[in-house]
């Protein structure tokens, strides 16, 4: 089987029971790192519902994800453009960073839009100043293609997956498998994630564990974006919160006048 990153030659490492049922086969890729299930058949089923059952952490992902992103763009990107979060799922995240103050809009061709109404894309030409793509790869049967496409949307793209471990962990040792949900089919490293960067001409930022940045035209310091990642945690968020508008009451209005009309 042929990765799907660079093409190369990939082997069969383990198998693995998905959805409590299907018998699969993983493949490694030696030359970027990269690692796949095989032909992912079973998608239809797993996504029968577009959130796994078991995601619990829903919530409180979105919501760390929307104070990360909140430091990230105050200090490093221009703050008033407008974001686009792809792969948005039920809106939670878009609702979260327009509640913060920050202009974004929705885009998830697998999902129902419930809490982001009215704030869905409105033209895929439109060039957004960063995209975000929160717990997204590893659910690409295509991985080059849906990079491809987020490329189209911007050449910023703040995202999160989890790092392939530098010794692969075996099945029933890393929850990351999700083998109960059936959704995750691609798997990371971080030599994966430079080669990515290296194919498009882009910089990479990472904290080399879940949380990464590729940008086109803007070379940013790793120590910076590192560094901002442990300022948040320290409460700089906090800090980003009072100095920018939120946008509930001006959504709000929005929509009613939309309504009106």
């Amino acid at each position: 089987m042929k990765c799907k990153i660079c093409g190369n030659e990939t082997y069969n490492i383990f198998s693995a029971l998905i959805l409590n049922k299907n018998n699969i086969k993983y493949y490694y890729c030696d030359y970027c790192g990269f690692l796949q299930t095989e032909e992912p058949y079973w998608l239809k089923e797993a996504y029968s519902n577009s959130i796994s059952i078991t995601d619990t952490g829903i919530m409180s992902r979105n919501i760390g994800s929307s104070k990360i992103t909140a430091v990230i763009l105050y200090f490093l990107f221009k703050k008033f453009s407008k974001f686009l979060d792809f792969g948005g799922g039920y809106g939670i995240f878009t609702r979260l960073m327009r509640d913060i103050g920050f202009d974004f809009y929705w885009y998830d061709p697998q999902s129902t839009n419930l809490l982001a109404r009215g704030f869905e894309i409105k033209s895929k030409s439109y060039k957004y100043e960063l995209i975000t793509a929160f717990e997204v790869f590893e659910h690409f049967a295509e991985p080059i293609k849906e990079i491809e496409s987020m490329i189209q949307f911007s050449d910023n793209i703040l995202f999160s997956t989890e790092i392939l471990p530098s010794t692969l962990p075996k099945t029933e040792e890393w929850w990351y498998y999700a083998l109960e949900s059936g959704q995750h089919i691609s798997f990371y490293s971080y030599r994966t994630l430079k080669y990515i960067a290296q194919k498009y001409n882009m910089n990479l930022c990472s904290n080399s564990r879940n949380y990464h940045l590729f940008t086109k035209n803007r070379k940013i310091n790793n120590k910076i974006f590192n560094l901002l990642l442990k300022l948040q945690r320290l409460g700089l968020f906090f800090y980003v919160k009072k100095k920018i508008k939120s946008l509930t009451i001006d959504d709000m209005n929005f929509l009613i006048s939309k309504m009106k009309n």
